[in-house]
């Protein structure tokens, strides 16, 4: 699953690359993006500034509430229940990155791998968005098996890569529509293995329903 990406981008760029409205101008982004933190996304025709993760309310030991937690990958065998159905058949978009990591290695010493297409400076992968009372605008990437493809020999999960010719019909599509686009990505992947520590910078805690 993909708990950390990389977008080297400005909102401009995205706009252009997806010829969209930049209605982000002066967004406080980093270029690696964790759960909870701000990113860009693709959405309405516009390229907007969200919270990666739709917030997941927790009730403490005694009925306090808790802060909420992010929830930043929807599973597409997921897509059907509660927590997910209106936005997946209602407020679809896409996430622009140009690279995504997994965490490869021992437990306490894992390291940052980073999978992205071949040449691509940027690229789309499906993700969800929804208003949310805690944090605005929030979004969430889906995850599909990676069996098949190149990035099965990272993890066993990775997000929807979209094709150019298939990025209108996540967004316009009907769910039957968009669903079948929903598979491990075909192509070839460019997979990067570095020595750089998985918790290096903001260890945040990834959460996948």
């Amino acid at each position: 699953m993909c708990n950390l990406y990389r977008m080297t981008k400005n909102a401009n760029e995205v706009a252009r690359w997806f010829e969209a409205v930049e209605t982000a101008a002066g967004a406080n982004f980093g270029a690696e993006v964790y759960p909870g933190y701000p990113g860009l996304v693709v959405a309405e025709g516009e390229v907007r500034a969200m919270t990666w993760g739709f917030p997941l309310v927790l009730t403490g030991a005694k009925g306090q509430k808790l802060k909420p937690r992010p929830v930043n990958n929807a599973r597409a065998d997921k897509l059907s229940g509660s927590f997910w159905r209106h936005a997946f058949e209602h407020r679809r978009c896409l996430i622009p990155l140009t690279a995504w990591a997994e965490a490869e290695g021992p437990k306490g010493r894992m390291t940052r791998t980073w999978l992205s297409l071949p040449g691509a400076e940027l690229f789309a992968v499906a993700g969800l968005w929804r208003p949310t009372a805690e944090w605005g605008a929030a979004y969430a990437m889906v995850m599909t098996d990676s069996a098949g493809c190149h990035a099965a020999e990272v993890h066993e999960r990775m997000p929807v890569v979209l094709a150019p010719e298939d990025q209108a019909r996540w967004l316009a599509g009907s769910p039957e529509e968009a669903f079948a686009l929903i598979g491990p990505w075909p192509g070839p992947l460019a997979i990067d293995r570095t020595s750089e520590p998985w918790a290096k910078g903001s260890a945040v805690q990834q959460s996948l329903l």
